[in-house]
């Protein structure tokens, strides 16, 4: 059904990368999100008049805030839309993610409203009018939130979008809010137990878990998330693919919307080479990242000795810093012999959980180095990781 939707709807929906067709993808969840959440709010509204129910009535007033969330994501997926220009030279991408982040304010807003109004209740309850057709009401409230959590989830799985991943986490509390209000009417016909009150509050907590869950999802992209290790990793394996590119380091990924990324990296080449062709080389793999993951990517070229000393002693260096957190690695490692000491300098990647500070990780790497040689003295930069994982 919705690749019939889509097909119908969006134009080239396949070419999820393209920002004009994530905005249609945004236009089509938006518009279909404020048609339905418009009839909810009326039919559950009607039924909290029948009933005199204040979860049934605060429950129509979360699918009226859920229309204006709609109306919020509609208007965030055309902002973020908006070509490129001078004062913004990397688009207007992170504008969905944005206004993910004011759809989770408002339901936050629409659940602690709800939760004191609950409270309100509890203190005062009032009878609730049983209505079979507030029962229909809400059993096809339940169904169509159910669609439309279904509908909302598949449209952001296609186009990676955390808004509309915000949104169907919303459709589906408002779905289980709602069949507890049921449940709870039920309970209070047959059995004459008025838990009106705490069925409000109830549904106020499932509210407000979901829209603390859609506010992390969309902050963390905001604040500068560490990217995908799987994505990594593809990255690392394919440039690492080129044999004259020996290893890679500090990655560094930014985010600015979905489908707009730029990315840095150190290549490691042998110093030996032939340093046009290695240009060649990058070059080439700056246009395979882009044209392969959509990701505009600048690559600094480090030449690295490769003779056997070198290779050997790097190794053994590398070991040692392992048995200090065996999530240590380094790079840029090079040797300079004077008449008494030999500098063995090189920079090493730290986790950030590590639990050394960056000075007393050079100490221990000093105590470690000079078990090789008391002519040995290490000179260490500390890098801190910018991925999940790094490789070596």
């Amino acid at each position: 059904m919705i690749e019939s939707l889509l097909r119908r709807c969006v134009r080239d929906y396949q070419n999820t990368q393209d920002p004009a067709v994530r905005q249609r993808y945004g236009t089509l969840s938006g518009g279909v999100g404020i048609l339905l959440n418009l009839l909810l709010f009326a039919g559950k509204f009607l039924a909290g008049l029948l009933t005199a129910s204040i979860a049934v009535t605060a429950d129509a007033f979360n699918n009226l805030s859920d229309a204006g969330s709609s109306i919020v994501t509609l208007v965030g997926f055309r902002l973020a839309g908006q070509k490129a220009d001078e004062e913004h030279p990397f688009g207007h991408g992170r504008m969905e993610y944005l206004s993910g982040l004011l759809v989770s304010l408002v339901i936050l807003l629409v659940g602690f409203e709800l939760a004191k109004s609950s409270v309100e209740k509890i203190l005062r309850p009032e009878d609730v009018v049983f209505s079979w057709l507030s029962v229909g009401i809400l059993a096809a409230a339940i169904l169509v939130k159910l669609w439309l959590f279904w509908f909302n989830r598949c449209l952001s799985r296609r186009i990676g979008s955390a808004a509309m991943a915000a949104t169907a986490t919303d459709s589906l509390s408002d779905a289980v809010a709602t069949a507890v209000v049921l449940a709870c009417t039920f309970l209070d016909h047959y059995l004459h137990v008025n838990i009106d009150g705490v069925a409000g509050l109830v549904v106020a907590v499932f509210i407000l878990r979901a829209g603390w869950g859609a506010a992390k999802d969309t902050l963390d992209p905001l604040l500068g998330r560490s990217p995908d290790p799987a994505l990594v990793s593809a990255i690392q394996r394919d440039i690492l693919a080129h044999p004259e590119i020996i290893g890679i380091h500090d990655l560094i990924l930014h985010d600015y919307g979905p489908g707009r990324a730029i990315m840095s990296l150190h290549a490691e080449v042998p110093a030996d080479c032939d340093i046009m062709a290695a240009h060649d080389t990058i070059d080439e793999v700056e246009q395979e990242i882009k044209n392969r993951y959509h990701i505009l990517t600048v690559i600094h070229m480090d030449p690295v000795a490769t003779d056997q000393e070198t290779v050997q002693l790097r190794d053994r260096v590398a070991a040692l810093v392992r048995e200090i957190d065996p999530e240590l690695s380094i790079h840029d490692f090079r040797i300079t012999a004077g008449p008494r000491r030999t500098n063995l300098i090189f920079d090493v990647v730290a986790p950030y959980r590590c639990p050394l500070t960056d000075g007393q990780l050079r100490e221990a790497i000093g105590r470690k180095v000079k078990e090789l040689s008391p002519t040995y003295y290490a000179v260490v930069e500390v890098d801190h990781a910018y991925t999940a994982r790094e490789e070596s």
